[in-house]
């Protein structure tokens, strides 16, 4: 792979090996032995979204893997000026090794792409959030052993969040079902792709507003905010359209047997999932941000190694 700007744009093959070397480098990270494979290197980290996980697992990785990052927010460079995106991309590859961009629009991360010379990395847009899906996936992998014969369940907006996990899901081969209220499903196209990704891996994809027939038998159940970044205007209307689709001990119970919870975060206790959930026993969403430093880590070597 070139460029990572959304799981589509991996195989199979190279998941499972991106899965492999992520299990090696937290290995070594949590045995303290050296693993500087981008030494001299540098990561430009163009933010016109504000981030938390994002910015310090990036900053993190990068460092450990003997490189730098170099934090550029839209107000820093001259993105936020007025220059063109293609100038942008055209300047910054003559002086940095890979680019992560966390943006809102999915042409923008395209159009830098196609005008970079260097690997760019999407760490999220409105339409995807691909580093945070295989995070998942490897931490679901981690706790349950495999990702086959399983299902997932995402109750919630039908998001950048969603549209990632049915992708990944689709493409490992793990049954997903995603239940969001109505008008607030995925887009159309992403579920018509991720069906026919699913028609060679043997998923099978589920879309209801229906969040206790959704939640059914799920091995993995997972929710995000109800009002992403951007939708902060309409919180108010959501928290009446979604108050139904709340994760909690009751929509647990549904599930399989000892289900594994997953959130993205940041989360609202009290919204879109309880205390007693997120905080519960089922509940690895620390170990599922920690996993964001080790699967990305995984994507820049494999990245900017080969560049």
């Amino acid at each position: 792979m070139e460029n990572l700007l959304t799981i589509q744009d991996l195989g199979v093959k190279e998941i499972k090996e991106l899965f492999t070397l992520t299990t090696e480098l937290k290995y070594k990270k949590n045995n303290g032995i050296e693993h500087k494979h981008l030494a001299g290197q540098s990561l430009g980290l163009i933010f016109a979204k504000s981030s938390t996980r994002t910015r310090v697992s990036f900053e993190t990785g990068i460092y450990q893997l003997g490189g730098q990052g170099i934090f550029l927010s839209s107000d820093d460079i001259q993105l936020g000026r007025g220059e063109t995106i293609a100038d942008t991309a055209k300047a910054l590859s003559r002086y940095l090794d890979g680019i992560m961009i966390r943006t809102f629009a999915q042409s923008d991360v395209e159009e830098l792409a196609a005008n970079s010379s260097i690997p760019v990395i999407n760490g999220l847009t409105d339409l995807y959030h691909p580093c945070q899906a295989l995070a998942d996936l490897f931490t679901i992998q981690e706790k349950k052993g495999n990702l086959r014969e399983l299902k997932l369940t995402y109750i919630g907006d039908g998001n950048n969040m969603a549209h990632s996990l049915l992708l990944g899901a689709a493409k490992v081969g793990m049954d997903i079902s995603i239940a969001s209220p109505k008008n607030y499903e995925p887009q159309e196209d992403i579920i018509t792709t991720s069906e026919k990704i699913s028609e060679d891996s043997g998923s099978e994809i589920e879309i209801t507003n229906d969040p206790k027939l959704a939640v059914k038998e799920a091995d993995v159940v997972y929710t995000d905010v109800w009002a992403s970044m951007g939708d902060e205007d309409e919180a108010e209307e959501r928290k009446k359209i979604f108050k139904d689709y709340q994760v909690n001990n009751e929509m647990m119970e549904l599930a399989a047997a000892n289900p594994v919870f997953l959130h993205c975060l940041p989360a609202h206790r009290g919204e879109e999932v309880t205390a007693e959930v997120i905080d519960g026993e089922n509940s690895v969403v620390f170990d599922q941000a920690e996993n964001r430093l080790h699967l990305q880590k995984s994507i820049m070597v494999q990245l900017m190694n080969n560049n």
